[in-house]
């Protein structure tokens, strides 16, 4: 199965191209190539790279399986932009696509089984955070997302026994060891790990359709609150 996963959420995005196993083998997923993608200028990068991927590869659209896009949290134009993307390719091939969160790609990571809390910096003095339960090659199991401050995030954890804390961010490993709680630094997950979790979504029919996909912001833009509070 050919899968393509598009990650624009952050700063900076990829897009990875890997050729995955089905069923029982569907998280078992060989990079065929992953092309770095510069915050920023996703509009302009984005179809002219996946364009240059699938030429290099002797590919066109129609030989992809399925589409895995990183549907958030983080920035609400990047996120716009590859989600665009990938609903007007999956309509023209009329393939499946997988939605994945980057809290649920950094848990299923970085970790062992059991239970995985992550956390990434929202800005603001907020932490995006995700609790997943991890089992061996299956998707993860979902407990949470909330958008919390840090600080009342830092003592919620001190009050459980909790596992230690996955972030890509020292911002945020910082304030929280600063509160005594054990953290990981660990890279932040390319499209290529958001392709081995489609392809398990995608292996337990947990698709969406071009027309349902979504991004996953957690919280509102501010052009919503401050419409809000100006009605």
């Amino acid at each position: 199965m050919i899968v393509l996963a598009i990650d624009t959420a952050g700063p900076n995005g990829s897009v990875a191209l890997c050729e995955c196993g089905a069923g029982a083998l569907a998280g078992d997923c060989q990079l065929i190539e992953l092309v770095p993608l510069a915050g920023g200028t996703y509009s302009a990068q984005l179809m002219p790279q996946i364009a240059g991927l699938l030429k290099r590869h002797n590919l066109d659209k129609l030989a992809i399986d399925a589409y895995a896009a990183a549907s958030g949290p983080g920035s609400f134009t990047g996120l716009r932009v590859g989600l665009s993307t990938v609903k007007a390719l999956a309509e023209v091939t009329r393939k499946p696509i997988a939605a994945v969160s980057l809290l649920e790609a950094l848990a299923w990571s970085g970790a062992a089984d059991g239970k995985v809390i992550a956390a990434l910096d929202a800005m603001r003095g907020e932490v995006y955070v995700g609790e997943y339960v991890i089992r061996g090659n299956a998707v993860p199991k979902l407990l949470r997302e909330v958008l919390m401050p840090v600080q009342e995030f830092a003592a919620e954890a001190q009050l459980s026994e909790t596992p230690p804390i996955l972030t890509p961010e020292e911002s945020v490993a910082s304030v929280l060891r600063a509160r005594g709680l054990e953290v990981r630094v660990v890279p932040r997950p390319r499209s290529d790990i958001i392709a081995r979790i489609g392809a398990l979504k995608i292996a337990a029919a947990l698709v969406t359709s071009p027309e349902a996909l979504d991004a996953n912001y957690i919280r509102r833009s501010d052009a919503e609150i401050f419409s809000k509070g100006s009605s």
